[in-house]
């Protein structure tokens, strides 16, 4: 029987969640993951190397993988200590060697993406080292993808530099021949929007034939979504892209617990609220349901029964 193709578009920590539980199901899994990050080790291996940066491909990389644990834990292991090797994870540096060897970011992805045994492909948005802008409402530009959210400000829009960059010829037909279509969660500016902007993208998901899912951040992200409902968030996402690129949203109606609200509110994050008939307004189909799973200290989207609702889609 042929395997459903999707393709998920994103970075962060909640793109590699979903993955862990989509590949546990019986789909064809292509990862489009940004390389705007500019801070800790990717930032310094960017700079240094001249090449995108490898962090949210790392985690992409091994959410995907069927490895040992011990394998994985030494594939996220940062060293402590060393001339210029402190805190630089184990990944980053063998993604980084990957590429030299290549001679090319993508194919060092690829490469290594046969040593993990990943299942499915990991393609970075674009091939080259670009940079994320910030404009906010009052007019001020802010450079580097680690520097948004510290201002606190609202944010207009978000732009990246050079402009004339192209996303791989890969992800382009990936998106086209897909069956599915998944957009986040992660970081709204960030993450997400970084992929949407690649000149060519956005066009990309409009001319697809699959349905297009966003799935909604849970919390909102102080710095970057402070006091956001999810219409906010689709109305970003269209305000850089088109209304036709996402056709379903996935909200959670589940309450949170108080312990959680305010440990979240005591970082400056509250929980995402929707109206559903201003989000339905928008054009799109409302997928309401408790999509939650709470660990020790944070709460997080169940990989499980998100992936059972994003394939009910199909």
């Amino acid at each position: 029987m042929k395997q459903a193709k999707i393709v998920v578009i994103g970075g962060g920590t909640g793109l590699s969640v979903l993955l862990r539980g989509l590949k546990t199901f019986p789909v064809d899994i292509t990862a489009i993951v940004t390389v705007a990050d500019n801070g800790g080790s990717s930032g310094r291996l960017r700079k240094e190397l001249n090449i995108p940066p490898p962090g949210d491909v790392r985690n992409v990389l091994i959410s995907l993988a069927e490895i040992e644990p011990l394998v994985e834990e030494l594939f996220q292991h940062r060293f402590s200590s060393g001339t210029g090797l402190t805190g630089h994870s184990v990944g980053n540096i063998l993604l980084a060697g990957m590429t030299s060897i290549t001679g090319d970011f993508a194919h060092g992805v690829k490469e290594l993406s046969k040593v993990l045994n990943v299942r499915g492909k990991v393609i970075p948005a674009v091939n080259q080292s670009v940079d994320l802008h910030a404009e906010y409402e009052d007019g001020q530009i802010v450079h580097g993808e680690a520097e948004i959210p510290e201002i606190g400000k609202k944010i207009r829009r978000v732009f990246i530099t050079p402009e004339d960059i192209e996303p791989l010829q890969e992800s382009l037909t990936a998106i086209e021949e897909a069956d599915l279509i998944v957009v986040g969660p992660g970081s709204l500016y960030t993450s997400i929007l970084p992929n949407l902007i690649v000149p060519g993208f956005s066009e990309a998901l409009e001319q697809a034939k699959a349905r297009k899912v966003y799935v909604c951040n849970v919390m909102t992200q102080p710095g970057e979504t402070d006091g956001y409902s999810a219409e906010d968030h689709l109305q970003a996402i269209y305000n850089h892209s088109s209304p036709n690129v996402i056709d379903d949203v996935v909200v959670s109606q589940q309450m949170i617990p108080y312990s959680y609200a305010e440990r979240y509110a005591s970082e400056g994050a509250e929980a995402v609220m929707y109206d559903e008939a201003k989000l339905a307004s928008l054009g799109v189909h409302i997928v309401a349901d408790d999509l939650l799973y709470f660990d020790d200290k944070h709460l997080r989207h169940d990989a499980i029964k998100v992936s059972q609702q994003l394939l009910s889609r199909l």
